[in-house]
């Protein structure tokens, strides 16, 4: 029997009010909202989305971030680059 991936990673989105300023994934959110915070991003606030594999979140980010796209005229969040 295949061995079921850990689920240890969350999406998260990092918004500035309602806009949605950046999206991506981690397995520590309390030190990743530190990160941003020390890296000068600004936002309101963070949400998580529930625990899921490496690879499923990474997927569902990528997924997340071109739906964004294709409603925002091609534009990214404001904090993700390329």
């Amino acid at each position: 029997m295949k061995k079921r991936a850990e689920r240890n990673t969350h999406c998260y989105q990092l918004k500035d009010g309602r806009e949605i300023v950046y999206h991506g994934v981690t397995n520590d959110p309390d030190s990743r909202y530190d990160e941003h915070v020390r890296s000068g991003k600004k936002f309101t606030h963070m949400l998580c989305g529930p625990k899921r594999s490496r690879s499923r979140a990474l997927k569902e980010e990528r997924a997340i971030i071109e739906r964004y796209q294709r409603s925002h005229g091609g534009k990214r969040p404001k904090y993700n680059k390329i």
